[in-house]
């Protein structure tokens, strides 16, 4: 059986590479320590499978993030602190997973990588 963790970042925001790339590790650490520990034993042994994918809206994100509740998938929402190049409480980033790749992929399947 196939684990892997989904990123999703809005691509509205227009975030520089730098601010863009802690915005996914701070959604990857974060959906990691959520999810079950049989998922992140399997998804570590099976090299740590991350794929990186795009929304261009805050609704659709949220949208997201309601349909991996519903799988009871580890998600977690990343808000930004408003220190840089965004203002405080952006939403910026989702992590989905780790955990059971064909079902992140109900919910994450159609995205396209960035």
């Amino acid at each position: 059986m196939e684990y892997k963790q989904t990123i999703v970042v809005r691509t509205d925001l227009k975030l520089s590479k730098g601010k863009f790339a802690v915005q996914v590790a701070h959604a990857a650490v974060s959906s990691f320590l959520k999810a079950k520990f049989i998922a992140r034993q399997q998804w570590i042994k099976s090299g740590q499978k991350k794929i990186v994918l795009k929304v261009s809206s805050i609704e659709e994100m949220l949208n997201l993030k309601e349909i991996a509740e519903g799988y009871k998938l580890p998600c977690s929402l990343i808000q930004d602190a408003g220190l840089t190049e965004i203002p405080p409480g952006t939403i910026t980033a989702l992590g989905i997973g780790p955990d059971k790749a064909d079902t992140i992929d109900k919910v994450t399947g159609h995205l396209k990588m960035l």
